[in-house]
C-alpha cells in the first residue's frame, strides 16, 4: 500500500473526497445525498475555514474527512469515511492524525466529533473520550467525542 494524504485544493480533489463519502455514507449506510452533501462541500466550500483531506492508496481515493471551525478553541472533525476494503489498514488513523495536525496548526485546543457507535473504539485508540447520550443523526446512532490537543 502506497498511502498519501492530501488537502483538498481543487474541484477534482473534492470529487475524490465525495466519491469515498458516496460509497460509504450514501451507498453502504443509506444516508440521503441531501443529508450528506452540504455547503461545506459545494462550490469551493473547502476554502477558508474548512479543511478537507483525502487519503490515496496508489493514487486511488480510499478515505476522507474534514475539519470545521466550531469556535475559537474547538475544531469539529466530520464526514470521516474509509472504503470498506481499506478499513483496518491504517489509512483511517493516518487521515485522522493529519486532520488533528491541521487543527493544531490553526491553534485549536480541542477537537470534537460525532462518532457512529461502531467507530467509538477507533476514536478511543486515538485518545478521544465519549460524552453525553447516544443520539440519532440520519437515523444512525452517534455519541459526541472530544480530544484535547
Amino acid at each position: 500500500m502506497e498511502l498519501t494524504i492530501r488537502r483538498v485544493e481543487t474541484q477534482a480533489d473534492m470529487d475524490d473526497a465525495l466519491s469515498v463519502r458516496r460509497a460509504v455514507f450514501i451507498e453502504e449506510q443509506q444516508v440521503a445525498e441531501e443529508d450528506e452533501i452540504d455547503d461545506a462541500d459545494r462550490d469551493g466550500g473547502w476554502r477558508g475555514k474548512v479543511v478537507q483531506m483525502v487519503a490515496y492508496d496508489d493514487g486511488r481515493p480510499v478515505a476522507t474527512g474534514r475539519l470545521l471551525h466550531e469556535n475559537e478553541d474547538i475544531a469539529h472533525i466530520g464526514r470521516v469515511a474509509v472504503l470498506a476494503e481499506h478499513r483496518k489498514s491504517g489509512c483511517g488513523r493516518a487521515l485522522m492524525l493529519a486532520l488533528q495536525d491541521a487543527a493544531r496548526e490553526r491553534g485549536y485546543r480541542q477537537i470534537t466529533l460525532a462518532a457512529q457507535l461502531h467507530a467509538i473504539p477507533f476514536y478511543e485508540r486515538l485518545g478521544y473520550t465519549a460524552r453525553g447520550d447516544v443520539f440519532l443523526d440520519t437515523n444512525i446512532e452517534h455519541r459526541w467525542m472530544d480530544l484535547s490537543i
